[in-house]
């Protein structure tokens, strides 16, 4: 009834974890059985240790929050050593979520995961800055987006997910550029810039002044995104931004998404992800539909 497809990845239903919102998955083992999930997205892996930035780096805003944590990980070495022996027995997929500072280090991290057999896919965070290029983000750019991406599909054989920025002109130019490369799938959206001043202390709540606006805030935006994207490229598309409910999942579903991801929602209750699979299980069984797959899209 709630199997999808993306790619080559079969997910027995819809519902993934966002990358930054749900650690290696194993925080959550005492909270969710992680077996029901679609698939796990761990949290942003760099080449080497991240220590991210300086405290404080995260803020609760009005129907959201900002994060700059910056990040935070381990390095590619120690989540192949370490870290994917705990979690590669997992019925579920696994994808580690690529970021970086450079193609080179793109290239790097990709491939080491590449090597991994119980890691079927990897999704691309191309909104981090490109040192060489004056801290722009990857994914700000059309040509830059598909220099990296081309670059990582070289040395990449398994599924390629891109994670879009939602801060640019167009999201449409982005996604096409990237599938234009080489991407399997793409992801979307990435947070929001946002920015909150304590009034009292006459200063920003962040160490870092602005920061990644995410929750349901964001997700009227999201959803148009969604609807947009899929509406102009052929690979499939995966929403995420504020959802926090089977309803939520539905709209992205129903915009065009073949899968969700839920992330600041984990923060408030970490078995949301259980109640979304449930209830979307249940609006199934009540318009009696028996293949999910028949309202992706109908927007």
């Amino acid at each position: 009834m709630l199997e999808t497809k993306i790619h080559n990845l079969t997910l027995k239903n819809p519902v993934m974890t966002a990358s930054g919102t749900f650690g290696y998955g194993e925080e959550f083992a005492d909270f969710i059985d992680l077996n029901r999930l679609g698939g796990i997205i761990v949290k942003g892996t760099t080449g080497e240790r991240r220590q991210g930035n300086p405290y404080p780096r995260m803020a609760e805003t009005p129907s959201g929050m900002l994060n700059a944590v910056g990040l935070q990980n381990v390095g590619v070495e120690t989540f192949c050593n370490e870290v994917y022996h705990r979690i590669k027995d997992l019925d579920t997929n696994i994808i580690v979520n690529v970021s970086g500072s450079s193609i080179e280090e793109y290239c790097k991290t990709a491939a080491m995961i590449d090597a991994l057999d119980n890691i079927p896919a990897v999704e691309l965070n191309i909104s981090c800055p490109n040192v060489k290029k004056g801290g722009m983000g990857f994914g700000t750019n059309p040509d830059m987006a598909a220099q990296v991406v081309s670059e990582v599909r070289k040395i990449y054989h398994k599924t390629l997910i891109v994670k879009l920025t939602p801060n640019v002109t167009s999201v449409v130019d982005i996604a096409k550029a990237v599938e234009a490369a080489g991407a399997d799938s793409v992801s979307l959206i990435n947070t929001l810039l946002g920015m909150a001043i304590d009034v009292e202390k006459q200063r920003p709540y962040l160490s870092t002044i602005t920061g990644g606006l995410s929750g349901p805030a964001v997700k009227p935006v999201a959803v148009r995104m969604v609807w947009q994207v899929a509406h102009a490229v052929s690979i499939p598309v995966i929403g995420l931004g504020g959802i926090a409910s089977a309803a939520d999942a539905l709209e992205f579903l129903m915009a065009g998404a073949k899968a969700v991801q839920v992330g600041t929602a984990n923060f408030i209750d970490p078995t949301v992800t259980m109640k979304i699979i449930d209830g979307l299980e249940d609006y199934c069984k009540r318009h009696k539909i028996n293949d999910i797959n028949d309202i992706i899209g109908i927007i």
